[in-house]
């Protein structure tokens, strides 16, 4: 989940979008646009940069150990069909 600084920054930079009208209403409208962006990235089920990284270092190994399992099979092969 993103942490509540982002969440309140998405939340501030849309509320400087509104008409000049709709600022008398700026706080109320942060507060609704925190609680609703809060929920929906929460739907999402995002992982952190942290959890990413981690993720795609394992995948970057199990590749290469896949590429090293795979040539020792093809000499095995090979070897057999001599």
């Amino acid at each position: 989940m993103m942490n509540s600084s982002t969440i309140e920054s998405l939340a501030e930079k849309l509320a400087k979008t509104l008409p000049p009208g709709g600022q008398a209403l700026a706080e109320d409208i942060r507060k609704n646009l925190r609680l609703g962006l809060a929920s929906a990235l929460d739907r999402m089920d995002l992982v952190t940069r942290e959890e990413f990284d981690i993720q795609k270092e394992l995948l970057a190994r199990t590749r290469a150990r896949l590429e090293q399992l795979e040539k020792q099979v093809a000499e095995l092969e090979a070897a057999r069909d001599r």
